[in-house]
């Protein structure tokens, strides 16, 4: 089984759209890449510097890094700094951080190949995963409990890739 860890704005929506994704066998929404070790939502809103992100494993064989990175880019705007959708904030920053070395390489490589479909700089952290930290339960499958909830991601944009 892979990992990896993707933050594409509020985390309803993103973990949402992804567990519909064939091959992804389990998701969790949390917080990475800030100042402190275990934050709190709370600290995310006060400045801890965290972004909200989802934990991904999935099956390789299935869905490869490729696919997850397509799927990614098809419900972000990867040139937006500190902005999803109506989402305001360091915590609503995009990014790509990476269990493997390895995929570094091929995450940089994949946003070279996309970066003529923007008019404007891809501005998508990609760095080694450090820190991730599970959000509240109130957070986990949110959208699935509350049906009605915002999201700034369209869900049914995933028939747009081959899945």
């Amino acid at each position: 089984m892979k990992k990896i860890v993707l933050a594409g704005g509020c985390f309803w929506g993103v973990q949402a759209y992804f567990d519909q994704v064939k091959g992804v066998k389990k998701t969790i929404v949390g917080y990475i890449d800030g100042m402190t070790k275990n934050p709190t939502y709370q600290d995310v809103l006060n400045g801890s510097g965290h972004t909200e992100a989802i934990y991904i494993e999935y099956d390789e064989a299935v869905c490869s890094l490729k696919l997850l990175l397509d799927h990614f880019f098809n419900i972000i705007d990867p040139t937006l700094i500190n902005r999803q959708g109506n989402d305001i904030g360091i915590n609503y920053r995009t990014g790509i951080y990476a269990y493997d070395v390895n995929e570094i390489k091929e995450i940089n490589q994949y946003i070279d190949s996309i970066r003529d479909k923007y008019a404007k700089p891809i501005v998508t952290t990609v760095k080694m995963a450090e820190d991730f930290s599970s959000g509240e339960e109130y957070h986990q499958n949110y959208l699935q409990k509350n049906p009605g909830g915002y999201c700034h991601i369209n869900l049914a944009k995933i028939s747009k890739i081959q899945n």
